[in-house]
């Protein structure tokens, strides 16, 4: 009983004037990642598309996470992960909500805007489209998405928000 409780004061929470803010930075960051996959899936369908000496576009389907990894054929393995993902989208959404730490409630918006975008992709395509190729000579660094970088920016922001930043976000 105590966990329908809770429940009903995250959601209530969640609709907080405070939280809307956070909630359209999400909704942002998702729908401009969107936007982005469908004119690459749209555009440029399975071509290579250059851009200049360092990036390409190179629609490429992810049915691993970030980067490629744990790419598996398996039925059983890719749903196990993208369950585990969307368990870890809902433990972030809940952290989000309740935190008071306003820094750390825009980090968290821009992380589950981007994880949100590659789930849905997950749920609805079977696979992540990844398109942005970094390169240099023969070097390419993984094929990425515009989800993944809001992902990594906002996990950069904690890393220099942890090393730089005390729990009143006044510079150490």
């Amino acid at each position: 009983m105590n966990f329908f409780f809770e429940s009903k004061k995250i959601l209530k929470a969640f609709f907080e004037k405070k939280n809307i803010y956070y909630l359209s930075i999400v909704l942002i960051v998702f729908f401009f990642d969107r936007y982005t996959k469908l004119h690459i899936i749209n555009n440029f369908s399975d071509n290579r598309y250059f851009i200049n000496d360092y990036m390409n576009f190179n629609l490429i389907w992810n049915t691993g996470i970030g980067f490629g990894l744990f790419k598996s054929e398996s039925f059983l393995i890719y749903n196990f992960i993208s369950f585990l993902i969307g368990f870890i989208i809902l433990i972030l959404v809940f952290i989000a909500v309740t935190t008071n730490d306003y820094v750390e409630k825009f980090i968290y918006s821009v992380i589950v805007g981007g994880a949100l975008g590659n789930f849905y992709d997950r749920l609805i395509l079977n696979a992540v489209p990844d398109f942005i190729d970094i390169h240099y000579n023969n070097f390419h660094w993984f094929i990425f998405n515009v989800a993944d970088i809001f992902i990594t920016l906002g996990i950069i922001c904690f890393i220099i928000k942890g090393f730089f930043l005390n729990n009143k976000n006044e510079i150490i």
